[in-house]
């Protein structure tokens, strides 16, 4: 019975320090198939601490202040409010005759979608 108990003690043992060096590599999946990666690798590039990879990026366009000048450009004299929307900014204000106008400007491409 004992001899039985360090057998099988003795074969968990094996197995556990067999299945380790698998459990180290990391399976990578992108645009060219699916690759194992190991430990080292992925720590020298920093995978580990983003994991949203290349579809991650920080959104670059057109600012606040390029939306004004962009509305100016356009009739707008006066800025009286500026709003950010999702995808836009909306300048309003007081064109060169008095009247109230509202340009929309596109957040990424800085182009003019509508004056009202």
């Amino acid at each position: 019975m004992r001899r039985t108990s360090w057998t099988y003690g003795i074969l968990a043992a094996t197995l556990l320090a067999t299945a380790t060096p698998g459990a180290a590599q990391t399976v990578r999946i992108g645009p060219d198939g699916i690759r194992i990666v190991p430990q080292e690798s992925a720590r020298d590039r920093g995978e580990n601490r983003d994991r949203r990879g290349e579809r991650y990026r920080v959104r670059e366009g057109v600012s606040e202040r390029d939306a004004v000048r962009i509305a100016r450009r356009q009739g707008l004299r006066e800025v009286r409010q500026v709003t950010r929307t999702r995808n836009a900014y909306r300048v309003a204000g007081v064109d060169r005759r008095g009247d109230r106008i509202r340009v929309d400007v596109d957040r990424d491409s800085g182009a003019v979608i509508r004056v009202r």
